[in-house]
């Protein structure tokens, strides 16, 4: 798909940090944008908010419905929306992997069930998932975040096989660590346990050094563009520096030696 002025793009979790950025920035591309939000916001320049929960199939309809009605057309969607969640596999309840889940894996496929109907009459479209490093990586105290950027993976790979045949693609951006509000969007593990007080608090520090030093959202909106506006898109764009040498890193070292690189940099005995 070719970029063009009369282009619609619908970007969800649109209201700060990188979602804002993104949906500016395919703005700035010529595309007509609206963005989503949880709760009313204003309109930013370029971009018409919409309220939308990508956890309730209704409130995400009544969105597709209202840019339909209003541009006529669908071209590209930008799966942005999505929360964190920090803290031991053990330390949460099954019930708040279940609500992480329903906002990072199924808010997804409702966005995408919405949409590929109005694709496939279009004969054409693109989908953007926003992945993660943690999407091909482990991450100690980041394990159930980092199952739904794996699972994102796994679908968005799969969907767009079944899907191109339509004229539709899908395709993964992963960011690495970006600049965003550190608590921005992050739950805390709601059963902690004292055992993993001393490495969890470790590796909180760890993240937010790298918050510090990490890519500013215009690098993920930058790989978000491309992607959109690729004529032939690969599957994965990875975001930065540093999403490509962890990328690279994954697919040439030894798993063993992996593994203990991992367990280094978390401050975990070898």
């Amino acid at each position: 798909m070719t970029r063009k002025d009369s282009s619609v793009a619908f970007v969800t979790g649109a209201s700060s940090g990188i979602g804002l950025v993104v949906a500016q920035s395919l703005a700035k591309a010529g595309y007509r944008v609206f963005g989503t939000s949880r709760k009313p916001v204003p309109d930013s320049p370029g971009v018409t908010m919409l309220v939308c929960d990508v956890t309730s199939q209704i409130s995400v309809d009544q969105a597709v419905e209202t840019i339909v009605n209003q541009a006529g057309r669908i071209d590209l969607v930008v799966n942005n929306a999505g929360v964190g969640l920090l803290g031991g596999a053990e330390e949460s309840s099954i019930a708040q992997a279940q609500r992480l889940f329903d906002v990072n894996v199924f808010g997804v496929a409702r966005v995408v069930n919405a949409v590929l109907p109005i694709m496939r009459r279009q004969k054409g479209g693109r989908i953007v998932n926003m992945s993660s490093i943690l999407g091909v990586i482990p991450s100690p105290f980041n394990a159930f975040y980092a199952s739904t950027k794996h699972a994102i993976e796994g679908y968005s790979e799969s969907l767009d096989h079944e899907v191109r045949e339509f004229g539709v693609r899908v395709v993964l951006v992963q960011p690495g660590v970006t600049r965003t509000a550190f608590e921005e969007n992050l739950t805390r593990a709601d059963q902690p346990i004292a055992a993993y007080d001393a490495a969890r608090s470790r590796s909180e520090a760890l993240m937010r050094q790298w918050v510090e030093v990490g890519d500013a959202p215009q690098v993920v909106a930058d790989a978000v563009v491309k992607a959109a506006g690729a004529a032939t898109p690969r599957l994965r764009y990875p975001a930065g520096k540093q999403a490509n040498q962890v990328g690279a890193l994954r697919r040439l070292v030894p798993s063993a030696a992996f593994d203990k690189v991992i367990r280094k940099f978390n401050g975990f005995a070898t």
